[in-house]
């Protein structure tokens, strides 16, 4: 370890963050020094702690200081969530934390409300807008579809109406009502109810829906009213059934009703079926009321400047002739926001588009353009993978504004495994040697050239090491493609794209260029389509995205993969659970009966804070076990069963060795690196990463004969070069065994290594959507339009870094 105490003078101020005996997760009473006012980047493999050691330690320590130093009622909450485990830390600035993972936001969010751009807009348009003659003028809250003072009454702001219509309600008017025409109405008695209600009110029930007259059925599918009646049921030899009062529901209604108010979510989905999707008639989607819409600046309505991408917003107000001084003022404001968000290479982002469109690296990406406006200093940034979902290209622009922050006079710590970024730090705090408990320690801390001399650190060896030039792999030979013609969908125009089967496609393009389009909306749909079709070559598909496994501590790797049923199953076959009458249910903590009821199982109370996002603390009663006392008195070869959820994959493959069921499972998340993680981990402590991999290896357990294609998005976001190297065995395997796989990626190293690229671009947005370049790599490399080509070309020359 490198202390550089000595040479800073102690007289003015002690200028690092010290951190000591820090034990979050798996960190091992870490001791560490870090120089404020610079760009600090924590590397080391995956689940080495160093998330732990930046998010769990450093920034949930600033962040605790910063609640008791607002006000008393914090001091409570601060009690519930727990202070991170550590002895001390001095010299910590209150932080900012710029996740990518923990939070995503609701369809009522946008670009606009995320960069506060919006605000600026609506202000704009309440002080310098052109309101209608005599019309008295609107405050900034009548421009926003989210304030009543604003929403479309039609459609409460949406801009969309969920509608039925006959054709959705009643697909094939062949059938009579007796046969089942109304598709959407329940099914089994409730079903049967609605039917025999009709009956009773005097409607014929076996002719066919088409020869029903015209306002019965619009009565039957649309009336509001709800008229009771007797029922009289056929009387079936073997069952005395009484006559019932029945309330008659139409089929819009019943819709309607369980798409709002439904629990179950296979109820809402099936009810979706029958609903479509219409811009709402009053404000043609515009989500604003008409007194909002009359307003103009520019000589266009807020609706239209906001459905600009913000590149052209910019160019109408720089052309907007200013209307007086606060129209000056704020026009230039506006455009002093946009500039660092098209800085960020988001520039082709439209204000009005919705948080869910986004990718976790466009979303980190815009909270990032916000802080540079907000002008503060002498803060702590953190930042989670900043680099995630960044071409190479714009991974230059981010790094240029990392330097701004460190230069208004911030601290900048960055979880990082994107070796560009890694290279630029000023101190580097590398946390290893391996994951899990074998990681927890921190190898080195200090200046990014010296770590060369670091053994046992992962980061060093790619780091410095020039690759070996060894001979290229041969490219394979495709065995069939899947041929899309024509395609139109955001912002591609008509394109026309080969994917080859049986081996490895890399598709490439700078953000926003349509990548995730092409691949994940009109491939995937494109193959589960023609699943069906005899005469196409893939039988199965298989998409594996970043999405969370679950979005509560419920869901974890051993329910996502099968493994629990497996371990349940053990359990109860133990003879104290056998003398005592126990099924495997009883062993589950999602049910009540063997969970502890004071958490309901879930091994974490909620803690709900005011104005700040919610968070899980330990429940008091069974300390996070999930289970009651009870349940953990039955033991499987010496372990409860909150013992075994605590094993680590790795641990866990020894112990069940001898239970086939359960090694299989356990061997395919080892080889594809995550032995680290606990088979009880929450699913809400995964990264995006993690729970990509957490897919591909319950997939891989799966070991299916039949063509399957495998799509992916950005599997190695997250991933230290070492991993990538695991995960790249894995993917080259299921391609020799047989099988296609396309990855939309970032990584030149993957790229490198694919047998076939198709480049995106030129640029994002508008200026994306096209093929620029397709072919085997070397080809791509040498493409001239390509914004890809050097960083490929750079990757494929031997010894080059």
């Amino acid at each position: 370890m490198h202390h550089s105490t000595a040479t800073t003078p102690q007289a003015h101020r002690d200028s690092f963050v010290r951190v000591r005996g820090a034990r979050e997760h798996n960190l091992r009473g870490v001791d560490v020094d870090i120089p404020r006012d610079a760009l600090t980047v924590f590397t080391g493999v995956s689940g080495s702690g160093k998330s732990s050691l930046a998010f769990g330690t450093l920034y949930a320590e600033a962040q605790r200081r910063y609640f008791e130093s607002v006000a008393p009622y914090a001091r409570r909450l601060i009690h519930q969530i727990g202070a991170p485990k550590v002895d001390s830390v001095t010299g910590l600035p209150p932080a900012v934390s710029l996740e990518q993972r923990r939070s995503s936001p609701g369809s009522r969010s946008s670009v606009g409300t995320v960069t506060l751009l919006s605000n600026s807009l609506r202000m704009l348009y309440s002080r310098a807008g052109t309101h209608p003659p005599g019309a008295e003028r609107l405050d900034s809250d009548a421009f926003s579809p989210n304030t009543a003072a604003g929403a479309c009454p039609s459609c409460h702001g949406l801009g969309s109406i969920h509608r039925t219509s006959e054709e959705l309600l009643v697909p094939d008017p062949e059938l009579s009502i007796r046969q089942g025409a109304i598709a959407a109405w329940p099914g089994a008695w409730q079903g049967k109810n609605l039917r025999d209600i009709l009956e009773v009110l005097g409607y014929d029930v076996d002719a066919p829906w088409r020869e029903l007259a015209a306002k019965d059925r619009e009565w039957i599918l649309f009336t509001e009213e709800q008229p009771v009646v007797t029922v009289h049921p056929v009387r079936d030899a073997d069952r005395i059934q009484r006559p019932y009062q029945g309330t008659y529901m139409s089929a819009h209604r019943y819709v309607m009703r369980t798409f709002s108010d439904s629990k179950s979510a296979t109820l809402r989905a099936r009810a979706e079926r029958f609903l479509a999707d219409s811009p709402c008639p009053v404000c043609e989607g515009r989500r604003l009321r008409p007194e909002a819409l009359a307003v103009t600046f520019a000589g266009r309505t807020i609706a239209e400047l906001a459905a600009l991408p913000l590149t052209a917003l910019d160019d109408v107000l720089a052309a907007a002739a200013p209307d007086g001084e606060a129209a000056r003022v704020l026009a230039e404001d506006l455009r002093s926001r946009i500039g660092p968000v098209v800085e960020l290479g988001l520039g082709y982002l439209s204000l009005d588009r919705t948080a869910p469109t986004l990718s976790a690296g466009e979303l980190q990406r815009l909270r990032l353009a916000t802080q540079l406006r907000s002008g503060l200093f002498g803060v702590v940034y953190v930042l989670d993978e900043p680099s995630a979902g960044l071409h190479p290209a714009d991974t230059e622009a981010l790094l240029g504004v990392l330097d701004r922050l460190k230069a208004a006079g911030n601290t900048v710590f960055v979880v990082e495994h994107h070796l560009d970024v890694v290279r630029h730090a000023d101190w580097l705090v590398d946390v290893g040697p391996l994951a899990g408990e074998h990681g927890g320690r921190v190898l080195y801390s200090g200046p990014p050239q010296e770590l060369a001399g670091v053994a046992g650190s992962a980061t060093a060896r790619h780091l410095f090491d020039a690759r070996e030039a060894g001979p290229g792999r041969e490219v394979r030979e495709a065995s069939g493609s899947v041929r899309l013609t024509g395609v139109d969908r955001h912002n591609l125009r008509g394109v026309d794209a080969e994917f080859p089967l049986g081996v490895f496609t890399a598709v490439t393009g700078v953000s926003g260029s349509g990548k995730s389009t092409l691949v994940g909306q009109v491939l995937a749909r494109e193959a589960r389509e023609r699943l069906a079709d005899p005469g196409f070559p893939v039988r199965r598909l298989v998409e594996v995205d970043q999405k969370p496994i679950g979005r509560t501590p419920r869901s974890n790797l051993a329910t996502y993969t099968g493994l629990f049923d497996v371990v349940r199953r053990l359990f109860a076959a133990a003879p104290e659970a056998r003398a005592r009458g126990w099924k495997a249910g009883r062993f589950s903590f999602n049910v009540p009966g063997g969970r502890c009821e004071t958490c309901q199982g879930e091994g974490f109370v909620s803690v709900e804070l005011l104005f700040l996002p919610s968070t899980y603390a330990p429940c008091p009663e069974c300390a996070g076990a999930r289970y009651n006392t009870e349940t953990l008195e039955v033991r499987y070869e010496g372990l409860n069963i909150a013992e075994v959820l605590a094993l680590t994959v790795e641990s866990a493959a020894a112990f069940f060795a001898q239970v086939p069921a359960a090694a299989r499972s356990l061997r395919a998340l080892e080889d594809i690196g995550l032995g680290y993680l606990r088979l009880g981990q929450p699913a809400t402590e995964l990264s995006g990463g993690e729970a990509q991999r957490i897919k591909l290896a319950t997939e891989l357990q799966r070991q299916r004969r039949d063509h399957t294609l495998y799509v992916l998005d950005e599997p190695t976001t997250g991933l230290h070069p070492a991993d990538v190297r695991v995960l790249l065995r894995q993917l080259h395997g299921l391609v020799d065994a047989g099988h296609s796989v396309v990855v939309v990626e970032h990584d030149m190293e993957v790229v490198a290594g694919a047998d076939w690229v198709i480049d995106l671009g030129p640029g994002g947005g508008a200026e994306g959507g096209r093929i620029v370049a397709a072919g085997p790599p070397a080809r791509v490399a040498r493409a001239a339009a390509s914004r890809t080509a050097p960083y490929l070309a750079r990757a494929l020359e031997p010894g080059s870094r």
